[in-house]
Protein backbone atom coordinates (compact mmCIF):
# COMPACT_ATOMS: atom_id res chain seq x y z
CA UNK A 1 0.00 0.00 0.00
CA UNK A 2 1.73 3.16 -1.28
CA UNK A 3 -0.34 6.42 0.48
CA UNK A 4 2.72 8.63 -0.13
CA UNK A 5 1.91 8.79 -3.81
CA UNK A 6 -2.17 7.96 -4.22
CA UNK A 7 -4.68 9.84 -1.56
CA UNK A 8 -5.39 6.97 1.07
CA UNK A 9 -9.01 6.39 1.51
CA UNK A 10 -9.86 4.80 5.36
CA UNK A 11 -13.06 2.87 5.82
CA UNK A 12 -14.40 2.03 9.07
CA UNK A 13 -16.35 -1.04 9.39
CA UNK A 14 -16.78 -4.11 6.86
CA UNK A 15 -20.36 -5.18 7.24
CA UNK A 16 -22.72 -4.11 4.30
CA UNK A 17 -22.39 -0.44 4.15
CA UNK A 18 -18.64 -0.61 4.73
CA UNK A 19 -18.06 -3.92 2.09
CA UNK A 20 -19.77 -1.86 -0.33
CA UNK A 21 -18.51 1.61 -0.13
CA UNK A 22 -14.73 -0.17 -0.59
CA UNK A 23 -15.92 -2.27 -3.27
CA UNK A 24 -17.54 1.02 -5.21
CA UNK A 25 -14.66 3.11 -4.61
CA UNK A 26 -12.47 0.58 -6.36
CA UNK A 27 -14.71 0.02 -8.91
CA UNK A 28 -15.70 3.81 -9.89
CA UNK A 29 -11.97 5.28 -8.46
CA UNK A 30 -9.75 2.19 -10.20
CA UNK A 31 -5.88 2.15 -8.84
CA UNK A 32 -6.39 6.11 -8.20
CA UNK A 33 -6.53 5.65 -4.82
CA UNK A 34 -5.53 3.22 -1.58
CA UNK A 35 -8.09 1.69 0.26
CA UNK A 36 -8.05 0.25 3.99
CA UNK A 37 -11.10 -1.48 5.46
CA UNK A 38 -10.71 -1.77 9.37
CA UNK A 39 -13.49 -3.71 11.42
CA UNK A 40 -13.50 -5.69 14.51
CA UNK A 41 -14.50 -8.84 13.45
CA UNK A 42 -12.72 -10.57 10.22
CA UNK A 43 -16.35 -11.64 8.41
CA UNK A 44 -19.50 -10.19 6.69
CA UNK A 45 -22.86 -10.82 9.31
CA UNK A 46 -25.52 -11.79 6.84
CA UNK A 47 -28.25 -10.60 9.34
CA UNK A 48 -30.96 -10.74 7.39
CA UNK A 49 -31.44 -14.40 6.49
CA UNK A 50 -30.54 -15.55 10.53
CA UNK A 51 -34.11 -15.64 11.23
CA UNK A 52 -34.75 -18.11 8.66
CA UNK A 53 -31.69 -20.56 10.07
CA UNK A 54 -33.74 -20.25 13.74
CA UNK A 55 -36.84 -21.71 12.68
CA UNK A 56 -35.95 -23.95 10.32
CA UNK A 57 -33.34 -25.28 12.87
CA UNK A 58 -30.22 -24.71 11.60
CA UNK A 59 -26.90 -23.03 13.69
CA UNK A 60 -27.09 -19.53 11.67
CA UNK A 61 -23.11 -19.41 12.84
CA UNK A 62 -22.85 -22.27 10.43
CA UNK A 63 -24.05 -20.00 6.90
CA UNK A 64 -24.22 -16.66 7.96
CA UNK A 65 -21.36 -15.39 7.41
CA UNK A 66 -18.89 -14.30 5.00
CA UNK A 67 -14.83 -13.90 5.05
CA UNK A 68 -13.69 -10.53 4.45
CA UNK A 69 -10.20 -10.89 3.66
CA UNK A 70 -10.46 -12.72 0.33
CA UNK A 71 -13.56 -10.22 -0.90
CA UNK A 72 -11.19 -7.43 -0.46
CA UNK A 73 -7.99 -9.11 -1.28
CA UNK A 74 -9.39 -9.57 -4.37
CA UNK A 75 -9.50 -5.46 -5.27
CA UNK A 76 -6.98 -5.03 -3.74
CA UNK A 77 -8.13 -3.20 -1.07
CA UNK A 78 -6.40 -3.88 2.77
CA UNK A 79 -7.81 -4.86 5.70
CA UNK A 80 -7.05 -4.65 9.27
CA UNK A 81 -8.90 -6.29 12.23
CA UNK A 82 -9.21 -3.66 14.41
CA UNK A 83 -11.52 -2.05 17.60
CA UNK A 84 -11.77 1.86 16.17
CA UNK A 85 -10.89 3.90 19.34
CA UNK A 86 -10.73 7.59 18.29
CA UNK A 87 -11.14 9.65 14.99
CA UNK A 88 -8.87 12.87 14.93
CA UNK A 89 -10.09 14.86 12.04
CA UNK A 90 -7.94 17.75 12.56
CA UNK A 91 -4.79 15.50 12.06
CA UNK A 92 -6.90 13.19 9.73
CA UNK A 93 -5.62 10.26 11.79
CA UNK A 94 -7.81 6.86 13.23
CA UNK A 95 -6.45 5.83 16.56
CA UNK A 96 -7.05 1.63 16.26
CA UNK A 97 -6.14 -1.35 18.78
CA UNK A 98 -5.28 -4.38 16.65
CA UNK A 99 -7.91 -7.18 17.70
CA UNK A 100 -6.29 -10.64 17.35
CA UNK A 101 -4.56 -11.32 20.81
CA UNK A 102 -5.09 -9.33 24.08
CA UNK A 103 -2.19 -7.21 24.99
CA UNK A 104 -1.92 -5.48 21.75
CA UNK A 105 -0.72 -1.71 21.78
CA UNK A 106 -2.85 1.00 19.66
CA UNK A 107 -2.00 2.31 16.49
CA UNK A 108 -2.91 4.62 14.24
CA UNK A 109 -3.12 5.54 10.61
CA UNK A 110 -3.20 8.44 8.27
CA UNK A 111 -6.52 9.19 5.84
CA UNK A 112 -7.16 11.72 2.86
CA UNK A 113 -10.76 10.04 2.54
CA UNK A 114 -12.66 8.62 5.60
CA UNK A 115 -15.63 6.83 4.98
CA UNK A 116 -17.16 5.96 8.49
CA UNK A 117 -19.55 2.68 8.08
CA UNK A 118 -19.36 1.46 11.79
CA UNK A 119 -23.33 0.76 11.93
CA UNK A 120 -24.64 1.00 15.65
CA UNK A 121 -24.61 0.19 18.79
CA UNK A 122 -27.23 -2.43 19.68
CA UNK A 123 -28.02 -1.48 23.12
CA UNK A 124 -28.84 -4.89 24.37
CA UNK A 125 -27.12 -3.58 27.25
CA UNK A 126 -29.43 -0.98 28.50
CA UNK A 127 -32.46 -3.21 28.82
CA UNK A 128 -32.65 -4.49 32.13
CA UNK A 129 -33.16 -8.46 31.89
CA UNK A 130 -32.07 -8.69 28.55
CA UNK A 131 -29.38 -11.25 29.21
CA UNK A 132 -31.58 -12.87 31.49
CA UNK A 133 -34.93 -13.16 29.54
CA UNK A 134 -34.67 -11.75 26.40
CA UNK A 135 -34.43 -13.55 23.01
CA UNK A 136 -33.74 -11.78 19.52
CA UNK A 137 -32.45 -12.48 15.97
CA UNK A 138 -29.91 -9.59 15.43
CA UNK A 139 -26.46 -11.68 15.15
CA UNK A 140 -25.46 -15.72 15.10
CA UNK A 141 -25.06 -16.12 19.49
CA UNK A 142 -28.62 -14.81 19.95
CA UNK A 143 -29.79 -16.42 16.58
CA UNK A 144 -27.95 -20.11 18.12
CA UNK A 145 -29.37 -19.44 21.73
CA UNK A 146 -32.95 -19.12 20.08
CA UNK A 147 -32.74 -21.99 18.33
CA UNK A 148 -32.11 -24.12 21.21
CA UNK A 149 -34.64 -22.66 23.33
CA UNK A 150 -37.19 -23.50 20.61
CA UNK A 151 -36.06 -27.05 19.45
CA UNK A 152 -34.09 -28.30 22.07
CA UNK A 153 -37.16 -28.24 24.72
CA UNK A 154 -36.66 -24.58 26.86
CA UNK A 155 -40.31 -23.87 25.63
CA UNK A 156 -43.08 -24.35 27.89
CA UNK A 157 -45.48 -23.35 25.54
CA UNK A 158 -46.37 -19.52 27.02
CA UNK A 159 -47.20 -16.51 25.34
CA UNK A 160 -45.28 -14.59 22.89
CA UNK A 161 -44.60 -10.87 22.53
CA UNK A 162 -42.24 -9.05 19.80
CA UNK A 163 -41.07 -5.52 19.48
CA UNK A 164 -38.86 -2.92 19.86
CA UNK A 165 -37.65 -0.56 22.61
CA UNK A 166 -37.54 2.97 21.75
CA UNK A 167 -35.30 4.15 19.13
CA UNK A 168 -33.91 8.04 19.98
CA UNK A 169 -33.11 9.40 16.71
CA UNK A 170 -31.10 12.41 16.09
CA UNK A 171 -31.40 15.79 14.24
CA UNK A 172 -28.96 15.21 11.56
CA UNK A 173 -31.02 15.00 8.69
CA UNK A 174 -33.77 17.84 9.39
CA UNK A 175 -34.06 19.69 5.94
CA UNK A 176 -33.05 17.10 4.00
CA UNK A 177 -35.78 15.90 0.51
CA UNK A 178 -34.71 12.97 -0.88
CA UNK A 179 -37.92 13.52 -3.05
CA UNK A 180 -39.75 16.58 -3.92
CA UNK A 181 -41.55 17.78 -0.96
CA UNK A 182 -40.24 14.75 1.08
CA UNK A 183 -38.24 14.23 3.83
CA UNK A 184 -36.58 11.60 6.34
CA UNK A 185 -39.19 11.70 8.72
CA UNK A 186 -38.47 10.74 12.31
CA UNK A 187 -39.03 6.48 13.80
CA UNK A 188 -39.23 5.71 17.02
CA UNK A 189 -38.11 2.43 16.45
CA UNK A 190 -34.85 2.31 14.13
CA UNK A 191 -35.72 -0.69 11.90
CA UNK A 192 -38.84 -2.95 12.60
CA UNK A 193 -39.11 -4.92 9.72
CA UNK A 194 -37.49 -7.96 11.22
CA UNK A 195 -40.19 -7.37 14.15
CA UNK A 196 -43.08 -8.18 10.93
CA UNK A 197 -40.30 -11.07 9.70
CA UNK A 198 -40.34 -12.85 13.44
CA UNK A 199 -43.84 -12.59 14.09
CA UNK A 200 -45.26 -14.52 11.00
CA UNK A 201 -42.43 -16.96 10.91
CA UNK A 202 -42.95 -17.82 14.22
CA UNK A 203 -46.69 -17.89 14.04
CA UNK A 204 -45.70 -20.54 11.51
CA UNK A 205 -43.57 -22.62 13.47
CA UNK A 206 -46.33 -22.71 16.11
CA UNK A 207 -48.67 -23.96 14.10
CA UNK A 208 -46.04 -26.63 12.03
CA UNK A 209 -44.92 -28.05 15.27
CA UNK A 210 -47.81 -28.46 16.87
CA UNK A 211 -46.51 -25.93 19.94
CA UNK A 212 -50.10 -23.86 19.94
CA UNK A 213 -51.90 -21.07 17.36
CA UNK A 214 -50.45 -17.61 15.92
CA UNK A 215 -53.31 -16.25 19.10
CA UNK A 216 -50.25 -16.68 21.55
CA UNK A 217 -48.10 -14.34 19.81
CA UNK A 218 -48.40 -10.15 20.67
CA UNK A 219 -46.63 -7.73 18.22
CA UNK A 220 -45.97 -3.93 19.61
CA UNK A 221 -44.27 -1.07 18.41
CA UNK A 222 -43.53 2.57 20.19
CA UNK A 223 -45.16 4.40 17.13
CA UNK A 224 -47.90 4.96 15.66
CA UNK A 225 -47.60 2.39 13.01
CA UNK A 226 -45.03 -0.73 12.81
CA UNK A 227 -42.68 -0.23 10.17
CA UNK A 228 -44.64 2.61 8.72
CA UNK A 229 -40.75 3.15 6.15
CA UNK A 230 -42.33 0.07 4.19
CA UNK A 231 -45.34 2.15 3.11
CA UNK A 232 -48.69 2.46 5.25
CA UNK A 233 -50.49 0.56 2.46
CA UNK A 234 -48.13 -2.36 2.85
CA UNK A 235 -48.26 -2.07 6.54
CA UNK A 236 -52.14 -1.79 6.45
CA UNK A 237 -52.84 -4.56 4.60
CA UNK A 238 -50.00 -6.59 6.36
CA UNK A 239 -51.82 -6.07 10.04
CA UNK A 240 -54.92 -7.44 8.51
CA UNK A 241 -53.06 -10.20 7.32
CA UNK A 242 -51.48 -10.92 11.48
CA UNK A 243 -55.02 -9.82 13.11
CA UNK A 244 -57.26 -12.46 10.96
CA UNK A 245 -54.56 -15.00 12.37
CA UNK A 246 -55.24 -13.99 15.89
CA UNK A 247 -52.28 -11.87 16.72
CA UNK A 248 -52.65 -9.07 18.70
CA UNK A 249 -51.35 -5.72 17.96
CA UNK A 250 -50.43 -3.17 20.13
CA UNK A 251 -49.16 0.85 19.00
CA UNK A 252 -47.71 3.85 20.70
CA UNK A 253 -46.42 1.33 23.12
CA UNK A 254 -44.38 3.45 25.89
CA UNK A 255 -40.65 2.27 26.60
CA UNK A 256 -39.33 -0.94 27.66
CA UNK A 257 -38.37 -0.52 31.92
CA UNK A 258 -37.58 -4.33 32.31
CA UNK A 259 -37.93 -7.87 30.94
CA UNK A 260 -38.55 -10.50 33.75
CA UNK A 261 -39.45 -14.44 33.72
CA UNK A 262 -43.07 -13.38 33.55
CA UNK A 263 -42.91 -10.60 30.62
CA UNK A 264 -42.59 -7.24 29.77
CA UNK A 265 -42.55 -4.39 31.98
CA UNK A 266 -42.76 -0.73 30.46
CA UNK A 267 -42.24 2.95 31.91
CA UNK A 268 -45.52 3.72 33.18
CA UNK A 269 -46.51 0.28 34.83
CA UNK A 270 -48.14 -1.23 32.06
CA UNK A 271 -47.23 -4.74 31.54
CA UNK A 272 -47.42 -7.71 28.82
CA UNK A 273 -47.26 -11.34 29.78
CA UNK A 274 -44.28 -13.50 27.92
CA UNK A 275 -42.38 -16.49 27.97
CA UNK A 276 -40.53 -15.65 24.84
CA UNK A 277 -39.60 -11.73 24.72
CA UNK A 278 -38.11 -10.93 21.14
CA UNK A 279 -36.87 -7.58 21.25
CA UNK A 280 -34.98 -4.83 18.96
CA UNK A 281 -33.20 -2.24 21.25
CA UNK A 282 -32.38 1.41 21.15
CA UNK A 283 -29.65 2.11 18.73
CA UNK A 284 -26.68 4.27 19.39
CA UNK A 285 -23.78 5.74 18.26
CA UNK A 286 -20.29 3.80 18.87
CA UNK A 287 -18.44 5.97 21.72
CA UNK A 288 -16.00 6.58 19.29
CA UNK A 289 -18.32 9.03 17.47
CA UNK A 290 -20.42 10.60 19.92
CA UNK A 291 -18.29 13.91 20.21
CA UNK A 292 -17.26 14.68 16.76
CA UNK A 293 -17.97 18.01 15.86
CA UNK A 294 -19.36 15.82 12.63
CA UNK A 295 -21.79 14.21 14.73
CA UNK A 296 -25.39 15.26 15.09
CA UNK A 297 -27.64 15.51 18.57
CA UNK A 298 -27.21 11.32 19.23
CA UNK A 299 -23.78 10.86 18.02
CA UNK A 300 -25.09 9.66 14.47
CA UNK A 301 -22.81 11.15 11.76
CA UNK A 302 -24.30 14.12 9.65
CA UNK A 303 -24.08 13.77 5.23
CA UNK A 304 -26.09 15.77 2.98
CA UNK A 305 -27.44 13.22 0.17
CA UNK A 306 -24.49 12.88 -1.18
CA UNK A 307 -23.20 10.86 1.85
CA UNK A 308 -20.36 13.98 2.67
CA UNK A 309 -20.28 15.42 5.60
CA UNK A 310 -21.47 19.47 4.80
CA UNK A 311 -18.43 20.94 7.00
CA UNK A 312 -15.61 17.96 6.50
CA UNK A 313 -16.11 16.54 2.84
CA UNK A 314 -13.36 14.86 3.06
CA UNK A 315 -15.79 12.06 5.55
CA UNK A 316 -18.04 10.11 4.28
CA UNK A 317 -20.88 8.23 6.17
CA UNK A 318 -23.27 5.24 4.71
CA UNK A 319 -25.11 2.55 6.73
CA UNK A 320 -26.65 2.77 10.04
CA UNK A 321 -24.45 5.28 11.53
CA UNK A 322 -25.41 8.07 9.56
CA UNK A 323 -27.93 10.13 10.34
CA UNK A 324 -29.83 9.89 6.98
CA UNK A 325 -30.37 6.08 7.18
CA UNK A 326 -33.37 5.88 8.58
CA UNK A 327 -35.05 2.92 8.48
CA UNK A 328 -31.73 1.56 9.74
CA UNK A 329 -31.80 -1.64 7.28
CA UNK A 330 -29.08 -2.92 4.60
CA UNK A 331 -30.40 -1.97 1.39
CA UNK A 332 -30.51 1.75 2.52
CA UNK A 333 -26.61 1.60 3.43
CA UNK A 334 -26.16 -0.37 -0.23
CA UNK A 335 -28.13 2.75 -1.79
CA UNK A 336 -25.25 5.32 -0.24
CA UNK A 337 -22.23 3.12 -0.93
CA UNK A 338 -22.80 3.60 -4.43
CA UNK A 339 -23.00 7.40 -3.98
CA UNK A 340 -19.36 7.33 -1.89
CA UNK A 341 -18.35 5.06 -4.33
CA UNK A 342 -18.98 7.98 -7.39
CA UNK A 343 -18.38 10.89 -5.25
CA UNK A 344 -14.36 9.27 -4.63
CA UNK A 345 -13.95 9.15 -8.51
CA UNK A 346 -15.69 12.65 -8.90
CA UNK A 347 -12.74 13.86 -6.88
CA UNK A 348 -9.88 11.52 -8.78
CA UNK A 349 -11.63 12.46 -12.12
CA UNK A 350 -13.11 9.26 -12.63
CA UNK A 351 -15.98 10.21 -13.06
CA UNK A 352 -18.20 13.49 -14.52
CA UNK A 353 -20.18 15.56 -12.18
CA UNK A 354 -23.38 14.62 -13.60
CA UNK A 355 -23.48 11.19 -13.07
CA UNK A 356 -21.64 11.40 -9.72
CA UNK A 357 -24.00 13.96 -8.24
CA UNK A 358 -27.52 11.51 -8.63
CA UNK A 359 -28.23 12.82 -4.72
CA UNK A 360 -29.69 9.74 -2.21
CA UNK A 361 -33.45 8.83 -2.95
CA UNK A 362 -33.92 6.50 -0.49
CA UNK A 363 -36.49 3.03 -0.76
CA UNK A 364 -37.21 0.29 1.26
CA UNK A 365 -36.66 -2.88 0.28
CA UNK A 366 -36.75 -6.01 2.25
CA UNK A 367 -37.98 -9.41 1.83
CA UNK A 368 -39.25 -11.17 4.86
CA UNK A 369 -39.50 -15.29 5.77
CA UNK A 370 -43.27 -16.15 7.00
CA UNK A 371 -42.26 -19.69 6.95
CA UNK A 372 -43.27 -23.05 5.29
CA UNK A 373 -41.10 -21.58 2.10
CA UNK A 374 -42.98 -18.02 2.17
CA UNK A 375 -41.94 -14.57 2.34
CA UNK A 376 -43.11 -11.19 1.97
CA UNK A 377 -41.43 -8.91 -0.72
CA UNK A 378 -41.34 -4.64 -0.11
CA UNK A 379 -40.36 -1.39 -1.99
CA UNK A 380 -41.66 1.36 -0.88
CA UNK A 381 -40.26 5.23 -0.93
CA UNK A 382 -43.45 6.87 0.08
CA UNK A 383 -42.56 7.27 3.43
CA UNK A 384 -39.76 9.46 2.24
CA UNK A 385 -41.91 11.45 -0.34
CA UNK A 386 -42.11 8.96 -3.42
CA UNK A 387 -44.81 7.09 -4.75
CA UNK A 388 -43.88 3.72 -5.04
CA UNK A 389 -45.92 1.26 -2.27
CA UNK A 390 -45.72 -2.84 -3.54
CA UNK A 391 -46.43 -5.46 -1.39
CA UNK A 392 -46.46 -8.96 -2.47
CA UNK A 393 -46.71 -12.68 -0.39
CA UNK A 394 -45.69 -16.11 -1.61
CA UNK A 395 -43.29 -18.69 -2.31
CA UNK A 396 -41.58 -16.31 -5.57
CA UNK A 397 -40.24 -13.98 -2.84
CA UNK A 398 -38.71 -16.52 -0.11
CA UNK A 399 -37.08 -18.26 -3.28
CA UNK A 400 -35.77 -14.55 -4.03
CA UNK A 401 -34.68 -14.42 -0.23
CA UNK A 402 -32.65 -17.34 -0.46
CA UNK A 403 -31.10 -16.69 -3.87
CA UNK A 404 -30.07 -13.45 -2.62
CA UNK A 405 -27.71 -14.43 0.17
CA UNK A 406 -26.42 -17.28 -2.29
CA UNK A 407 -25.38 -14.90 -4.98
CA UNK A 408 -24.11 -12.04 -2.32
CA UNK A 409 -21.86 -14.74 -0.69
CA UNK A 410 -20.60 -16.15 -4.67
CA UNK A 411 -19.98 -12.59 -5.67
CA UNK A 412 -18.39 -11.31 -2.35
CA UNK A 413 -20.93 -8.89 -2.24
CA UNK A 414 -20.64 -7.31 -5.72
CA UNK A 415 -24.70 -7.81 -6.80
CA UNK A 416 -24.67 -7.46 -10.35
CA UNK A 417 -27.35 -4.84 -11.05
CA UNK A 418 -28.99 -6.85 -13.42
CA UNK A 419 -29.31 -9.17 -10.73
CA UNK A 420 -31.39 -7.02 -8.50
CA UNK A 421 -33.49 -5.84 -11.84
CA UNK A 422 -34.32 -9.72 -12.29
CA UNK A 423 -35.32 -9.76 -8.34
CA UNK A 424 -37.94 -6.86 -8.71
CA UNK A 425 -39.09 -8.58 -12.41
CA UNK A 426 -39.89 -11.63 -11.05
CA UNK A 427 -41.72 -10.34 -7.35
CA UNK A 428 -43.25 -7.91 -9.05
CA UNK A 429 -44.13 -8.69 -12.93
CA UNK A 430 -44.58 -12.87 -12.87
CA UNK A 431 -45.02 -13.03 -9.20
Amino acid sequence: MNTATKPHVLVLGGNFAGLSSAQKIREYAGESVDITVIDRKDYLLFVPNIATDVFENRDPSLHQRMQLRPALAADDIHFIQALVQHVDIDARMVNFLPFERPGEASESLHYDYLVVALGAHLAYDRLPGFAEHGHTVSDLFHGERLRRYLFEGGYRGGPIVIGAAHFHQGDGAEGLQPYPGGSIPYLKAACEGPILEMTTAMASWLTRTGRGTPEKITVFTPDEMIAADAGVKNVEAFLRMITGMGIHYRNNMPDIAQLTAEGIEFVGGETLAAEIKLILPDWVSHECLRDLPICDSRGFIRTNLLMRNPEHPEIFAAGDCASVTMPKIGGIGHQQAELVGRQIALDMGRMDAEEANQALRPVTFCIGDMGEGRAFYVRSNSWFGGHDDVLKMGRVPYRLKMSYRDLFFLTHGKMPGFGLNIAQFAAERVF
